[in-house]
């Protein structure tokens, strides 16, 4: 068994914090074990989260919920021993395990241990489980869960409310990736995240252009740049793409692997490589970093030990050093000459493309069906439209009479969405929040507020298809709509009206449209 230590003095919650505009707040990253914590690994992780907890430099230890989709010692069993030791923590929740009411649930027992700084995660595809690969839940997302989490806050007095965090993907190669990451950050600060931490990433531009477009957005948030300390295994699985969403580049690669032939490992350049990157997210105007890692208490002493013997416009020189893109990135910015980061100029070409002539010759390029779904809703499945209360009336006069009149429309419906859209009947349809493309037979997440961060170069992290939100932006974009196509409520499927007429949930009201309407 780990000694014991000393327990330390409660500070200020986290919260506080990043409230405070003079603190640079330092969280370390701790993934739990699998099997009992009195186990050897446990004991292990429950001696690293000792001596988290015990460091001077160490603000906030950091949970993690099953990463990789992989089953993992619950996070609330560290959070609890940490919180006993007057250290801040943050709990994982993802999505991807549990369903609302379980979520909902959890929320209540984070909230009575005193665990109320809550991280919310649609999380990674599961990939293995008890005798098999668990199957994936995706009853809501990200979005949903802070949703729930900030409704459940009204009902709570202060001290006991939920202090939420959320996830941004920023280093993303594409438009189609990039701007929709974007629109959904904005999206989870509408519906209740009170800090953000972004995903990997070793690009030093993409995490001033952060920064930038909260700005640009007029969003004020306190960002935490995550610091992932690499290692020459780590660098390669990162390259390979099989951790969803983190990017190390062919550039970089090559970089970790000459440092990985030196008798030390690299471990200094590693560290040092760290260390710069705390620098830059100090410099840049980060609230803070976030180190992860496969780390011991040592590397954190080495990391924060550089970082802080750096002279201060250290970090203008380790910005324009610490950059490995795609060759051909997309950046919502124009890149600064002077300081080889992102400017205040939106970017030329991006402009370009969203002009009235680039928009109508991108119309040129969608899709007939597409453009047809478009003008069937507007006509017909749109509150005040000519056919809508036609419509409403049919279907009110249907359920009024014989049961086979119901089911024969029910069923050419199915038909008709089978054959056109892959429908999985679900009668709370999202067609039209994700420009006709469905999110229950082509997204393995089943997202319905936003893309994932998983994607890689616009394809999905399971199986080889373009995210459906990537379609989507580059749809609603020729129609100049793309900016837009995350407002409103959040999205939650009501599993109630599964096998239901999803025509007759909208022309009747009992769809999430109406209940999306009823809440603007």
């Amino acid at each position: 068994m780990t000694a014991p230590l000393p327990e330390r003095t409660a500070g200020p919650s986290l919260r506080q914090l990043l409230a405070d505009p003079g603190r640079f707040v330092i969280a370390a990253e701790l993934v739990t074990s699998r099997g009992l914590i009195t186990a050897e690994a446990g004991q292990r992780v429950l001696g690293l989260a000792r001596d988290l907890a015990a460091h001077p430099r160490i603000d906030v230890v950091s949970i993690t919920d099953n990463p990789g989709g992989n089953p993992m010692l619950a996070p609330d069993t560290v959070a609890s021993e940490l919180a006993a030791r007057g250290q801040e923590a943050i709990v994982h929740v993802s999505c991807k395990d549990l369903n609302r009411n379980a979520l909902q649930s959890r929320g209540w027992k984070l909230a009575s241990e005193g665990l109320r700084n809550v991280l919310c995660l649609s999380g990674d595809y599961p990939i293995a489980g008890y005798r098999g690969q668990a199957g994936p839940v995706f009853d809501i997302d990200s979005v949903g869960l802070l949703r729930m989490y900030a409704d459940m806050n009204t009902e709570l007095a202060e001290e006991e409310r939920l202090f939420l965090g959320a996830v941004v993907t920023n280093h993303k190669r594409h438009e189609r990736e990039v701007v929709p990451q974007y629109l959904k950050l904005r999206r989870k600060l509408e519906h209740g995240a009170a800090f953000v931490i972004n995903q990997v990433g070793y690009h030093a531009r993409k995490d001033d252009e952060l920064l930038k477009w909260l700005a640009h957005a007029g969003l004020d948030v306190p960002v935490l740049a995550n610091v992932f300390v690499l290692s020459p295994g780590a660098a390669r699985v990162f390259h390979s793409g099989r951790i969803p969403g983190v990017v190390v580049t062919d550039e970089l690669l090559e970089l970790c692997q000459r440092w990985a032939d030196a008798p030390d490992k690299g471990r200094p350049f590693f560290r040092e490589l760290a260390a710069k990157q705390v620098a830059i997210a100090r410099g840049l105007g980060f609230r803070g970093a976030y180190l992860g890692g496969h780390l011991k208490i040592e590397d954190y002493d080495a990391i924060l030990g550089l970082a802080d013997g750096f002279a201060p416009e250290d970090w203008r020189d380790f910005a324009r050093e610490l950059q490995f893109p795609y060759r051909d990135e997309f950046h919502f910015f124009e890149r600064d000459e002077a300081t080889g980061l992102a400017s205040d100029q939106v970017d030329r070409a991006y402009l370009a493309s969203v002009s009235p002539a680039a928009r109508r010759r991108a119309r040129l390029r969608v899709s007939p069906l597409y453009r047809l779904n478009r003008r069937v809703h507007d006509l017909a499945f749109e509150p005040g439209a000519p056919l809508f209360g036609p419509g409403r009336s049919l279907y009110g006069a249907v359920e009024r009479g014989p049961r086979p009149v119901g089911k024969a429309l029910h069923a050419a419906e199915r038909l008709t969405k089978q054959a056109l859209f892959a429908c999985r009947d679900c009668g709370d349809c999202s067609l039209p929040d994700i420009a006709y493309l469905c999110p229950e037979s082509q997204c393995v997440k089943n997202q319905r507020n936003g893309p994932c961060g998983g994607t890689r170069q616009g394809l999905c992290e399971i199986g080889e298809k373009e995210c459906i939100w990537a379609r989507a932006y580059e749809r609603l974009k020729a129609y100049g709509k793309e900016e837009t196509m995350l407002d409103g409520p959040a999205v939650l499927k009501d599993g109630s009206l599964q096998g239901t007429s999803a025509w007759a949930n909208t022309f009747l009201g009992r769809d999430h449209h109406a209940r999306q309407r009823e809440e603007s």
